[in-house]
């Protein structure tokens, strides 16, 4: 199998996991400062349960993330509506 254009072919696997890790924990800081950009009464309107809910279903995801880093535990679907 050919590496991925852009990827360097002798990468280790800790060269790789961080390369990742940083970019994709950058993507997610960013996403998360869009979703609080969503607070912004005079742009949306929105009540607490849906808030409470938002939050929930991240912190939901963040510990589910860190399980699997302690025991390896599989994904779960992603399934979220308000």
């Amino acid at each position: 199998m050919r590496p991925r254009r852009g990827t360097n072919v002798s990468e280790t696997a800790r060269e790789k996991f961080r390369r990742l890790a940083e970019k994709r924990v950058v993507r997610t800081i960013r996403d998360i400062r869009l979703i609080g950009n969503l607070s912004n009464r005079s742009n949306y309107r929105y009540d607490r349960a849906e808030v409470d809910k938002i939050f929930r279903v991240l912190e939901r995801e963040m510990k589910q993330a860190r399980a699997r880093f302690e025991n390896e535990a599989g994904e779960s679907q992603i399934d979220f509506k308000l």
